[in-house]
């Protein structure tokens, strides 16, 4: 459940460190620690607690998850709510991380769909000027790693709906299509319930007064703010092609079904010469039109064919068969 237990002075990295050094380590200056959690128990939760006098309430809503994205303070921390998202053979999974952040440490919990943080560990590792402005660096870096790992998410999303159009356009979409665009439809919907509120988190992140951001920072938060932007930019893009797409498809569906309902039609007006005309024939009546006649029968059929074909000819040529 401790992915990773990790200490810093000065902008770097202390060796074997463990929760148990915490206590000695806090109120240096210059330093801080950074824990990183996987879905933890309650037991380790308490104990996180205990170390760092975090907030009860929050401590609880880091133990328990499913909580909306959003920014709250409690005193001299901060208790960051972000939704991830990752994509796995072609859905997209979800997962939430909880980010404690303090004057001397930040812990930050997982659970369900998320990468490891290990990328950014070492990108800040690699950036000890930046890093020795404590957690706020750190909390910078989540943020981006997060953001960041919803673009490739929305360029597949974008091809799937390509795709799509391009076989409507085709006539070439069959009910597997039309479910598959549904399925899209309702991952764009938890996607914007996940991705929209952190543009909300990064502008309330740049605004705050408090020595957690410091200055050199708040740029850096602004640049992830702009990216959180652009990803509520390209899922209003997306949920327009989609609503596009479905009501093409719906169209194209009803012209199809009207082209059917012609041909039945001009099929039926055919059928409907030879039927009238024997129908007659058919009655007993004494005395019917060329009865008698040696020649009557062919006449009679070759009357019906000829009307059979100029018919033909006139449904063919406006397009009803």
């Amino acid at each position: 459940m401790i992915v990773n237990c990790s200490a810093y002075a000065d902008g770097h990295r202390l060796p074997a460190f463990t929760l148990e050094d915490i206590p000695e380590l806090r109120g240096q200056p210059n330093s801080f620690v950074w824990i990183g959690l996987r879905e933890p128990d309650e037991a380790l939760m308490n104990q996180i607690q205990s170390l760092f006098s975090l907030h009860e309430l929050a401590t609880e809503d880091a133990h328990r998850a499913h909580q909306r994205p959003k920014v709250e303070w409690y005193g001299n921390s901060l208790f960051v709510v972000l939704h991830t998202a990752q994509m796995r053979d072609g859905q997209v999974d979800f997962g939430e991380t909880h980010l404690f952040v303090g004057p001397d440490y930040l812990v930050s919990v997982r659970h369900g769909a998320s990468l490891p943080y290990t990328p950014v560990r070492t990108r800040c590792e690699s950036s000890p000027h930046l890093l020795r402005k404590g957690p706020g660096f750190v909390l910078y870096a989540i943020l981006d790693f997060v953001v960041d790992h919803y673009f490739p998410i929305l360029d597949e999303m974008e091809d799937a709906v390509d795709a799509l159009e391009e076989r409507f356009f085709q006539g070439e979409f069959n009910p597997a299509d039309i479910a598959r665009l549904y399925e899209l439809r309702r991952e764009l919907v938890e996607l914007r319930r996940a991705a929209v509120p952190l543009a909300e988190v990064c502008s309330n992140l740049t605004d705050a007064l408090t020595v957690l951001i410091p200055d050199e920072i708040r740029p850096y938060l602004r640049d992830v703010h702009d990216h959180a932007l652009r990803i509520g930019d390209t899922l209003d893009i997306i949920r327009e092609m989609l609503a596009n797409a479905l009501q093409f498809s719906l169209s194209l569906g009803a012209a199809r079904q009207n082209e059917a309902t012609k041909k039945l039609a001009g099929w039926g007006a055919l059928l409907a010469i030879p039927t009238m005309i024997f129908s007659i024939y058919g009655m007993n009546f004494a005395v019917m039109p060329e009865l008698r006649w040696a020649y009557g029968y062919p006449a009679l059929m070759g009357v019906v064919v000829v009307i059979c074909l100029l018919l033909y000819r006139s449904l063919k040529k406006s397009g009803w068969l």
